[in-house]
């Protein structure tokens, strides 16, 4: 069986967990300004798997059996306030999810495997989620109109160069590396960002994001450890 079936992530079509809820649709403004979480499970076939395939797919928590889908929403949690350091912060955990979408897509066009596919479709609903917030508290967005591959801050840019050539330049083997630094980075920042924050709404998305980075890092580490 092909491994490029195997699901590599639990937040299966990059799910975004706020409020209890998985949000798959995009976080918008409504109009009267209130930030609202749509969001929208998916019906999902699962493939049947071997036992090599599905002891990976069980690992990283989506289950091999089929989900019901359903829509719903829920309110983002209430907006506190941030300092001009946390709002710096900010535009920055929107360039690293930019990064990382940006990353997974170009290394899913290089290797036959859905593990970069899945989360770079992740790392756009986690853009959406920060973008809520740069609009909520009223923060240029630093990646805004930029291309695929283009940053705002040069430290990101160098970042994203330095990882991608390491990426296509080696085998799949260094590609799930770079997966991994890419998880275990934003991690870092997250935990980081989330130190003595209070602002509920950024401390709601912030916790969502650790989350499925966290879920992210362990698919990459499954298809490491079976290289």
């Amino acid at each position: 069986m092909k491994r490029n079936i195997k699901i590599a992530t639990a937040v299966a079509a990059g799910a975004l967990a706020i409020g209890g809820v998985l949000a798959v649709g995009p976080v918008t403004a409504d109009p009267g300004g209130a930030a609202t979480v749509a969001a929208r499970t998916t019906s999902q076939s699962m493939p049947a798997y071997g036992r090599h395939e599905a002891r990976h797919h069980g690992d990283d928590g989506v289950g091999n059996r089929q989900h019901e889908g359903t829509c719903t929403g829920t309110a983002l949690a209430a907006q506190g306030t941030l300092t001009a350091a946390r709002k710096a912060t900010l535009a920055d955990m929107a360039e690293e999810e930019k990064l990382a979408h940006d990353l997974y897509t170009a290394l899913a066009a290089r290797y036959d495997v859905r593990v970069f596919e899945r989360i770079a479709t992740a790392e756009t609903q986690h853009l959406t989620a920060v973008r809520t917030l740069l609009d909520r508290y009223d923060v240029t967005d630093p990646t805004a109109a930029k291309p695929a591959g283009e940053f705002t801050d040069p430290a990101v840019q160098a970042t994203y160069d330095r990882l991608l050539k390491q990426g296509e330049d080696s085998s799949l083997s260094g590609a799930l590396e770079v997966g991994r630094t890419v998880e275990t980075d934003d991690i870092a920042a997250l935990n980081k960002a989330l130190s003595g924050l209070t602002a509920p709404d950024a401390r709601q998305v912030y916790t969502s994001l650790l989350a499925a980075s966290e879920r992210h890092l362990t698919a990459f580490e499954h298809w490491i450890a079976d290289e």
